[in-house]
């Protein structure tokens, strides 16, 4: 029961990045006046880094927890727990380092520009997006084939 919970946690997971990426944040640049995109788009990302912490630690509790009683076995260092870890790693670097620089650059202070900051912190969101999507295939239950006839 708990391995197709952490799978359907971890399909949630990537379902919401890809929504965030390729729906929500692009129709909305797309459709409301600039400023008020951007701060939709900021909540937008302020409720992803939470979701993102919250799904990533329950993932890392359930693959110990999967671990200790014996389902899924290798190291306790495997992938099943450095995948969250590592989005989790992201979303700090970038929604709660980046996000306070950019928004001194959008006064025009610090030594980054904002343009600066937006693409570094497009990058990290796109290398988390890889590792959820990666996490989800692999805590996908495999699902034996059919018996011939």
């Amino acid at each position: 029961m708990l391995l197709r919970i952490r799978a359907l946690l971890a399909a949630l997971w990537a379902g919401e990045l890809l929504t965030v990426a390729l729906l929500a944040a692009p129709n909305a640049f797309a459709t409301l006046e600039r400023a008020m995109a951007g701060r939709y788009v900021g909540r937008l990302f302020e409720l992803d880094a939470r979701f993102a912490l919250a799904a990533g630690i329950l993932l890392i509790l359930m693959e110990r927890r999967l671990h200790r009683d014996g389902d899924v076995g290798g190291s306790a260092m495997n992938l099943g727990f450095l995948l969250p870890l590592l989005a989790i790693g992201f979303t700090a670097a970038s929604y709660y380092a980046l996000e306070p620089m950019m928004e001194v650059a959008r006064q025009g202070q610090g030594s980054w520009t904002f343009l600066q900051l937006h693409a570094v912190s497009m990058v990290f969101f796109g290398l988390r997006m890889i590792t959820v999507l990666v996490l989800a295939w692999r805590v996908m239950p495999r699902i034996a084939p059919a018996p011939a006839r």
